[in-house]
């Protein structure tokens, strides 16, 4: 049987390993000179002033919705369409997440929706850039400065995609990027947040570190904690292979994209199938490739072709279940099936492709084959 392709893998080479072992011969293991170099330039790369690496996305999220101040009875409005992660570092906070439907074609939030949910409970609104494509950032920023709001921008699929000739991390108020082996870089574990507002930076500085501030004037020992914080650290030989992978970024992407126009190209023919978006004011960095399934011309479910396509080595996967079905969600908050039609649809139809930069060619003409081989399959069997 032939190996199975995954749906994502990280790209480590030699050069990367030799950087992880000269951190560790170094005199600094945990927090030292690497990470604030990684932070600095990941500041550059996204066109920020500032950057804080942290110990995962998920740490990064907590610790941006705690230095806005989100608290018990705030509410943060946000898509469905996401890993968990972005809802529940809102409810780590004692906030309430306000889910709202998605655009059919980006799958990213609704403006439209966002702005019929906006209350003097909301805090903030947390965007997510579903794929690695943008949301529409224009249109959400004029919705949260008309209500003094602020854009916390989970971009956990997006370092490195544009908006309009923009990285992402250079627009709003702060954004989230991951580090997990299938993002665009790896750390393995680890997460960072970009922002323009240096009362941020110094904030989320304190939080990752316990809550400690130095106080050389009492003495070099001496330090205070004034507001409890968090082991949110990430370490420098972490940060080595963070500093090595942003070298190889742009590469990263560019195959990355090249792999989304050859599924394009054999896919966009193919009745049964609805293939990605990309709006022509973007740049993806494509983290993932989802098509959607449709189920009136396949006549199976989605969860027949999925397990076919597993049977036979394709290591497709599913981005996600939404957020609002999750029992938790429904039984703290109330959400239930119906509630938002369109994230409802698009995951009964969803799978995820594998996409990675490592590909080889024919990894991705065997992935195309197959795709079509059981498509065709059921097209023509109708069971």
């Amino acid at each position: 049987m032939k190996r199975p392709i995954p749906y994502g893998h990280q790209w480590i080479d030699k050069s990367d390993i030799q950087a992880v072992i000269q951190a560790l011969k170094s005199d600094w293991i945990t927090q030292g000179p690497k990470v604030r170099e990684f932070e600095r330039k990941a500041a550059k790369y996204c066109g920020a002033k500032y950057a804080v690496a942290l110990s995962s996305g998920t740490a990064a999220l907590q610790a941006a919705y705690l230095v806005t101040g989100i608290k018990k009875g705030d509410e943060v409005i946000t898509s469905p369409l996401t890993f968990v992660a972005t809802a529940n570092a809102i409810v780590y906070c004692g906030g309430k997440p306000i889910f709202v439907d998605i655009q059919e074609d980006t799958l990213n939030i609704n403006p439209k929706e966002i702005k019929k949910k906006v209350n003097k409970k909301t805090k903030a609104i947390a965007i997510i850039d579903f794929a690695g494509h943008p949301c529409d950032l224009n249109e959400i920023k004029r919705i949260v400065r008309k209500h003094n709001l602020l854009i916390i921008e989970d971009a956990a699929h997006s370092l490195g995609s544009e908006y309009k000739g923009k990285k992402i991390g250079s627009i709003s108020d702060m954004t989230i990027f991951s580090f997990h082996p299938v993002k665009v870089i790896t750390t393995g574990e680890g997460g960072m947040v970009v922002t323009n507002n240096k009362k941020f930076c110094e904030k989320l500085k304190i939080l990752r570190h316990h809550g400690i501030v130095k106080k050389p004037k009492k003495g070099n020992w001496y330090y205070g904690v004034e507001n409890p914080g968090y082991n949110f650290r990430l370490t420098d030989f972490q940060s080595a292979l963070g500093i090595n992978q942003l070298r190889k970024i742009d590469n990263f992407i560019k195959k990355r994209r090249e792999i989304v126009a050859k599924y394009n190209r054999a896919f966009k023919d193919i009745k049964e199938i609805i293939i990605p978006t990309e709006k022509d004011y973007v740049k993806s960095a494509w983290h993932i490739y989802v098509i959607q399934l449709k189920l009136d011309k396949v006549k199976v479910s989605r969860k027949k072709i999925f397990n076919e396509l597993q049977k036979r080595g394709i290591g497709v996967q599913v981005h996600y279940i939404p957020i609002h079905l999750q029992p938790f969600y429904r039984k703290r908050f109330g959400y239930k099936k119906g509630d938002f039609p369109t994230v409802e649809r698009y995951y009964q139809r969803a799978i995820t492709l594998p996409l990675f930069p490592k590909m080889t060619d024919k990894q991705i003409n065997r992935v195309i084959k197959t795709v079509k081989k059981v498509i065709g399959f059921y097209k023509i069997n109708k069971k």
